[in-house]
């Protein structure tokens, strides 16, 4: 362990259960502040850091992007309270709710295919085809050349 309670990059990384290399993305994209250097010229981060790129890590499982991530940070680093996580929890759960829509009728046009045995995405032969692009071949080629 690095002196006086900092922690060297492999340590944060391994307790943190990232790779190294986002730990310097982290850095460069201003999630993480600049560590401290020990004589030797070693990074040395304070430990919160661990618990930092635990939140980070758990926002972004929760579909945040590291765009709004920092943000985020930002806004609690200004010591008060905002309404602003509420207000971006309530947008985020709207996104998610339009994918989960998005996703339900994705299922139900695969399982259209799936029961009409479609068999070509451009020369489907399977009766009454579901799929709604299966007459765009036709429309590409006009003259209707065999295939």
């Amino acid at each position: 362990m690095a002196g006086r309670g900092g922690l060297r990059t492999g340590e944060v990384a391994e307790r943190a259960g990232v790779n190294i290399e986002t730990l310097r993305y982290y850095e460069r994209r201003g999630l993480l502040a600049e560590p401290a250097r020990s004589l030797g010229g070693h990074r040395t981060y304070p430990p919160e850091t661990v618990t930092l790129l635990a939140i980070i890590k758990a926002a972004q499982r929760l579909g945040f992007t590291l765009d709004e991530v920092a943000e985020l940070l930002a806004t609690g680093r200004r010591r008060h309270s905002t309404p602003d996580l509420q207000a971006r929890a309530r947008a985020k759960l709207a996104e998610v709710d339009q994918k989960i829509s998005d996703l339900h009728a994705i299922r139900g046009r695969l399982e259209e295919v799936v029961a009409a045995q479609c068999d070509s995405l451009t020369n489907c032969t399977c009766p009454a085809c579901p799929m709604p692009f299966a007459d765009l071949a036709d429309l590409a080629d006009p003259g209707g050349a065999a295939r």
